[in-house]
């Protein structure tokens, strides 16, 4: 695994370093990296927010350099973590174009980065893919439980170095299944409160009966 040095090569080559000094943030980062610099393991909160996430990009380049960026989905948690530098996924059939596949086994530099809109978070990844075919085992272990999907082989990525990326600029937008969970709870104390309603007018009707009778018989 790189160091946390390496790491710092990764992310910020010298071209980007002279771009910090020219534009003054220098300063700032080169205390980040005084500090220990950018991780390559994966942190309980890191594997806290992958295992929420129901989607994601994938940046691959090819022999030239060429990028290529592709989305991948599936339920919360089919990107798993598989151990403290390693996340996993089945990779499931898709338009079967190989593109990202392709790329790999050219140039194994990979990029995930994955957005949680809802709460304006983000995550940056950098590392290293690699496909593996006929290893059923691990397709198994990859595949989310009960999900109508083919799974052709599994993707394995490497960490290199991540960063949890500012909130700034990003606009808040939810996943049906969360607007979904937000009605049902608002319905739920909706429910409540008409039968907090009709239980409170069904004690003041009775109190003005009571009160009605008194002044007849007074």
């Amino acid at each position: 695994m790189p160091d946390s040095q390496d790491s710092d090569e990764i992310v910020f080559t010298r071209t980007i370093r002279d771009l910090q000094v020219r534009n003054g943030s220098r300063d700032s980062y080169a205390k980040m990296e005084a500090r220990g610099g950018w991780s390559d393991v994966i942190s309980p909160q890191l594997a806290q927010f992958i295992a929420q996430q129901n989607s994601f990009y994938l940046a691959t380049a090819n022999a030239s350099g060429q990028p290529y960026i592709q989305h991948r989905g599936g339920p919360r948690g089919f990107l798993k973590v598989l151990d403290a530098h390693t996340l996993g996924m089945a990779d499931f059939r898709g338009n079967r174009q190989f593109i990202s596949q392709g790329n790999l086994l050219d140039n194994a530099k990979a990029f995930i980065f994955l957005m949680d809109y809802a709460n304006r978070r983000r995550i940056k990844i950098w590392g290293e893919a690699r496909m593996v075919e006929g290893d059923a085992e691990l397709i198994a272990q990859l595949m989310p439980e009960d999900y109508a999907a083919a799974p052709e082989r599994a993707l394995l990525f490497t960490v290199t170095a991540w960063d949890p990326n500012c909130p700034q600029h990003i606009p808040r937008k939810y996943d049906q299944d969360q607007v979904d969970a937000m009605l049902a709870e608002k319905d739920a104390e909706i429910a409540r409160l008409v039968q907090e309603i009709a239980r409170v007018t069904g004690s003041s009707g009775q109190a003005e009966r009571g009160v009605g009778q008194m002044d007849r018989s007074t």
